[in-house]
């Protein structure tokens, strides 16, 4: 099938690289030229574990090509897929402008085609608020008579494993309007769906909703934990067996139930807010949703309260190392980065700020050169005050604690995803604070207790 992805962001790049892995003829769409002549190259504008190569692979066979030539991708594309941006406006709500814009110049060019050619299926895959599919459709018939169908095809995809979710998904979701476009999405993601999961072929709104209702649910369980963990706290009890305790409940389960520094990255933060703007839209106040919010950005500011509480307020002269600066582990995605947000507190209380890793380093010196790039995760300790963890990273999980101690000038690590034991770090002398659970601290003998 000749496919086309407009847009080659995350999404854009991820799917038309699936597509193309199984046979497809796939054209990439964007209208930034400077992407376009790095794809081109074989270079990968974002890092994602196994694309590149996938790009490479389906661009030699001739599977996959690049291009800013609106009229060449949309001109004999079967389906056209909008898999361009929806940032959040000062409101919270979905700025659908780029949507919006690929709409027209989709209607534009199949118009100059007119109305004996074959219909084409265009498919929204940006996640869009309700009723968004509708205004592309109905964009696109007011300025052409060519027959074309719409649908709405929703991503589930992680940062870190989106080939795998998109090759073996657990579902995939298709909301259409005919019963040609549910053949086209159904034919197309069979290959995807051989061990038997499911396709869910249902109305287009209900599909726009799915997608919301999916991220609100799991941004609810994250912010549910945390809070939790901080209860943990009050209370002296340890967010890890309390955890263990109520995830054995198989009704409950164990994904995203982990306390840490809360959700970020382009997804959550941002279909969270658009939920809450839709309930503002029709006078239904998402009450649950809107807490979900509040207490994930709190969530940082509690953190950095832990640090403070050992370190000062001031910290004019201190300087702190952080390891990750990435919202997740496997991406270099550094948006709404919990990380990035402690990084900022810490500078406004004069601290100097050294960070380190593995992949989100470039995007930090472009996006927050504030912080100091450091060349390795033992170089960033060097002279530091104190370590703190805030992306779990493999790398960080089994360290040198020896060259940890003899590089900081204080033996305090503050662990933002519980990486280490409790135990441990009382053995080897470290002040250690982590989240939900007991901090281990130095008694005047050299002992180390929990508070």
């Amino acid at each position: 099938m000749k496919l086309t992805m407009v847009g080659s962001g995350y999404v854009g790049l991820v799917t038309g690289a699936c597509f193309a892995e199984t046979g497809n003829e796939v054209i990439s769409l964007d209208v930034d030229e400077r992407k376009i002549a790095m794809l081109n190259r074989g270079e990968s504008p974002i890092y994602e574990p196994g694309l590149s190569e996938m790009i490479q692979r389906n661009a030699d066979a001739g599977r996959l090509e690049f291009t800013t030539d609106k009229t060449a991708a949309y001109k004999d594309a079967e389906v056209i897929f909008i898999c361009v941006g929806t940032p959040s406006d000062t409101d919270g709500s979905a700025d659908l402008q780029y949507v919006l814009s690929v709409a027209g110049d989709i209607a534009d060019v199949i118009d100059t085609l007119g109305p004996d050619q074959k219909p084409k299926t265009v498919v929204v895959k940006s996640t869009v608020p309700v009723g968004t599919s509708h205004k592309v459709r109905d964009l696109i018939r007011s300025r052409t008579n060519a027959p074309f169908h719409i649908a709405d095809n929703p991503e589930f995809l992680k940062e870190g494993d989106a080939i795998s979710d998109f090759m073996k998904p657990d579902r995939v979701v298709c909301g259409v309007e005919s019963e040609e476009a549910s053949a086209t999405m159904s034919e197309l993601y069979e290959p995807f769906v051989r061990q038997g999961n499911p396709i869910y072929i249902m109305d287009v709104r209900s599909a726009e909703m799915v997608k919301y209702a999916s991220n609100a649910m799991l941004a609810c369980k994250i912010s549910f934990v945390n809070e939790i963990s901080r209860l943990c706290e009050a209370y002296g009890a340890d967010v890890k067996n309390v955890r263990e305790g109520m995830c054995a409940d198989k009704r409950i389960g164990n994904q995203f139930l982990y306390p840490g520094l809360g959700y970020g990255g382009s997804c959550f933060p941002k279909d969270t807010l658009a939920v809450c703007s839709m309930g503002r839209a029709v006078d239904l106040p998402c009450k649950l949703n809107e807490a979900v919010h509040e207490v994930n950005q709190a969530q940082r500011g509690w953190f950095y309260n832990k640090i403070t509480e050992v370190l000062g307020e001031d910290l004019t002269g201190k300087t702190l190392a952080f390891w990750g600066v990435a919202f997740k582990p496997k991406t270099d995605d550094i948006r709404e980065s919990p990380s990035v947000a402690l990084m900022q507190m810490a500078i406004d209380a004069g601290a100097k700020v050294k960070a380190f890793c593995p992949e989100g380093l470039e995007n930090m010196k472009v996006e927050f050169p504030a912080a100091e790039a450091a060349d390795g995760m033992y170089e960033c300790l060097a002279g530091a005050d104190a370590l703190v963890v805030a992306t779990e990273w493999n790398e960080f999980r089994s360290p040198d604690f020896e060259k940890i101690a003899a590089m900081l000038s204080s033996k305090t690590i503050f662990d933002g995803r519980n990486v280490y034991r409790r135990s441990q770090m009382a053995d080897l002398g470290f002040t250690y604070v982590s989240v939900g659970r007991p901090p281990v601290t130095p008694a005047a003998d050299g002992s180390h207790a929990s508070a």
